[in-house]
């Protein structure tokens, strides 16, 4: 078992241009053009893809900043594709490059999930919402570009990491979960599962009721403009909370004992990452300013999107956690 799990650093391969590395950064690169491109317009002050009547017009400021951000957190998705294909990329600080990939995954992994499901959805007559005489937010083509393309950036980004992390940290989740130590911290973990299980009861209720066409804590403007889509995109939500509790009970507890350590990791890298960037990002535009009152969100909105943040860093910490304390382990093991 010490073996299996030592670092190997002198018989560590470099990353290389090898071709399924060099097609998957070209794929990774190629994917944000669109994106870049939309953005990069709508800051310069076109109207492509918007019509006239959207929201996206009343206030110029707040869309220029967003827009602004949204350019840095995809261009950041460039800069990780040279980093996981570059011999260079192997000496990058291991906490320096893991949290951006864990924002990418949190981000990338609910359109991977949501955006088929929701053409499915589409495809029965169940994706269009009702007509209340609004204006359209954006042109269906806009969608249809840009989330192809992140479904692109996160498979070319996703096989990427994994190439790379099984070069670097490969020895990390070996083993099974029975043979994981529990440390001297091992209560602790333990209680911040559980925190975390308690504060996901409030976000998972109301987005599996919202899922299921309850309406309850929604504003008047969201619960009319629902359609296949947002259930969809709520039931996903779910289910990624669901696999960041499950993945942190697994490793605090050291329940599943059969099960490779890859298994919880994965659960809670997933699902802690979706839980608290896409909390964090309906945390952050719902702090913008909705003229129609009817449009703002609800204090049990807020909550449900605080909430589920908070899961998710709290079950992140688990993980980063378990990653440092078992690397060190190994390298003991090593000397």
């Amino acid at each position: 078992m010490t073996q299996s799990i030592a670092p190997r650093t002198a018989s560590r391969p470099a990353v290389g241009l090898s071709r399924p590395r060099r097609l998957l950064r070209a794929v990774a690169v190629l994917s944000c053009v669109p994106y870049l491109g939309l953005k990069a317009a709508w800051i310069a002050g076109s109207h492509l893809g918007i019509p006239e009547g959207s929201s996206l017009l009343d206030d110029r400021l707040t869309m220029a900043v967003i827009n602004s951000l949204s350019v840095l957190l995809d261009s950041a998705v460039i800069v990780l594709a040279l980093v996981l294909t570059r011999p260079w990329g192997l000496k990058v600080p291991a906490w320096l490059l893991a949290f951006p990939v864990w924002v990418a995954t949190g981000l990338l992994a609910p359109i991977m999930a949501g955006f088929p499901a929701q053409l499915v959805v589409r495809a029965f007559g169940g994706g269009s919402p009702p007509d209340q005489g609004h204006e359209p937010f954006l042109h269906e083509w806009v969608f249809a570009v840009v989330y192809s393309g992140f479904i692109l950036q996160g498979i070319a980004l996703g096989g990427l990491f994994v190439l790379y992390a099984r070069d670097r940290w490969g020895y990390l989740w070996r083993g099974r979960v029975w043979e994981l130590p529990l440390g001297a911290v091992g209560p602790a973990h333990r209680a911040l599962a559980a925190v975390a299980a308690v504060l996901a009861l409030l976000p998972l209720t109301l987005h599996i009721l919202w899922a299921c066409g309850g309406t309850a804590g929604l504003s008047e403007g969201r619960a009319a403009d629902r359609s296949g889509d947002f259930h969809v995109l709520e039931a996903v939500y779910a289910v990624f909370l669901v696999a960041a509790v499950a993945g942190g009970f697994l490793l605090a507890f050291r329940r599943g004992r059969a099960l490779p350590v890859a298994v919880p990791l994965g659960l809670a890298w997933v699902g802690s990452g979706a839980a608290a960037c896409w909390g964090g990002w309906l945390t952050l535009a719902s702090l913008g300013g909705v003229e129609d009152i009817a449009d703002r969100p609800t204090p049990l909105m807020n909550l449900a999107y605080a909430g589920q943040m908070l899961v998710g860093f709290l079950i992140a910490a688990i993980g980063a956690y378990y990653f440092a304390e078992r690397s060190a382990g190994a390298a003991r093991r090593a000397a």
